[in-house]
C-alpha cells in the first residue's frame, strides 16, 4: 500500500523532468517530508486547458488533494479511504473505472514511508506481552536517486452546497495505484534489514519508469487492454530501502531529517 511519502522536489525541477508547460506559481507546495491522506500534493497531468478553447492537452503540475472522491459522491467524507486503488481491479472498480478511462496522473515523490514490526516484537505479540507491537519505518526510494513517479487517478467532485462561483464548488482528488511487491533483491539493502520490497510489505506503490508516462498521461488512450497493459510493474532492482527514525509515525513531524538513514533499526524493532 501507500500510507505515506514524502515530496521535496521544487515545482521548477519538476516541471523540467515531467516537461510541464503549465503551472500557476500560486499552486506551489512547500516540501513535504511527510505527505499523508488528504494532504495537497502534486500531480502531473495531460489535460486541455478550460480557458484555452482547444481541445489538445497541455501538460500540467496541479495540486490535489489525496484522496480520491468519486464524480458521483454524494459526500466527499470517503475520500481518505480511497488513497489506494489496485492495479489488478482498478478497471472494474466503479469508484476508479471512470478515471482509469480518461484522469490519469503522476504523483511526484522522493520515495515512500512502509512499517515493518520486528523480529523481537513479533516474538513478543505472539507470547502475548505487547498488544501495540513497536513497528520500524522504512524509506523506499529509486537506487539512483531519480523521481520516484507513482501511477495515480485523479477525479473532480461538486460540492452542490456552494454556488459555482465558490473557490471551493470543485474538489480535485487523486489516488495512488498499488502492485503487488517486488520479491526480488533490492538494489540497495540494509545489512540488518529486508533484502526485498515483499519483506517490507505485501503491497507497493506502482512507480512508472520514463518510458511510460507518455501512454500513462494520455487522455485519448481508453482501450482498457491497452492501459492494463501500462500497469505491468518496473524492471527489478530499481529500488533501495533503508530504516528511519520513528519519528515519522506522527504526522506532525516534517522535515528532511526525517529521511536521514539509520545505521540500523531502533532498538527494539530489528528485523
Amino acid at each position: 500500500m501507500c500510507g505515506r511519502y514524502a515530496a521535496s522536489r521544487r515545482p521548477e525541477d519538476l516541471a523540467g523532468i515531467f516537461e510541464i508547460e503549465k503551472w500557476e506559481p500560486e499552486e506551489s507546495l512547500e516540501p513535504d517530508y511527510n505527505v499523508a491522506p488528504t494532504k495537497e500534493v502534486y500531480a502531473v497531468l495531460d489535460r486541455p486547458l478550460k480557458d484555452a478553447g482547444g481541445p489538445e492537452p497541455v501538460r500540467q503540475l496541479r495540486k490535489l488533494k489525496w484522496g480520491l472522491v468519486p464524480s458521483w459522491s454524494k459526500t466527499p467524507e470517503g475520500g481518505a479511504r480511497m488513497i489506494n486503488a489496485r492495479a489488478e481491479t482498478v478497471h472494474e472498480k466503479p469508484s476508479y473505472r471512470r478515471a482509469f478511462s480518461t484522469r490519469r496522473c503522476l504523483l511526484p515523490a522522493d520515495g515512500y514511508y512502509e512499517w515493518v514490526t520486528g523480529r523481537q516484537e513479533r516474538d513478543l505479540e505472539v507470547e502475548g506481552r505487547t498488544k501495540r507491537p513497536r513497528k520500524q519505518p522504512y524509506f523506499v526510494t529509486p537506487a539512483d536517486g531519480s523521481v520516484f513517479a507513482m501511477a495515480g487517478l485523479y477525479e473532480f467532485w461538486r460540492d452542490r452546497t456552494l454556488p459555482d462561483d465558490h473557490p471551493q464548488a470543485w474538489w480535485v482528488t487523486c489516488s495512488v495505484i498499488t502492485t503487488e511487491a517486488e520479491a526480488t533483491p533490492l538494489a540497495v539493502a540494509p545489512a540488518d534489514g529486508p533484502h526485498a520490497l515483499a519483506d517490507i510489505h505485501p503491497r507497493m506503490p506502482l512507480m512508472l519508469t520514463p518510458d511510460r508516462w507518455e501512454a500513462w498521461l494520455d487522455p485519448a488512450r481508453t482501450d482498457p487492454d491497452e492501459l492494463t497493459s501500462l500497469l505491468a510493474p518496473p524492471p527489478a532492482g530499481l529500488m533501495r530501502a533503508f530504516p528511519v527514525s520513528t519519528a515519522v509515525s506522527n504526522v506532525r513531524n516534517n522535515g528532511p531529517e526525517l529521511l536521514k538513514e539509520l545505521e540500523a533499526p531502533e532498538e527494539g524493532t530489528l528485523f
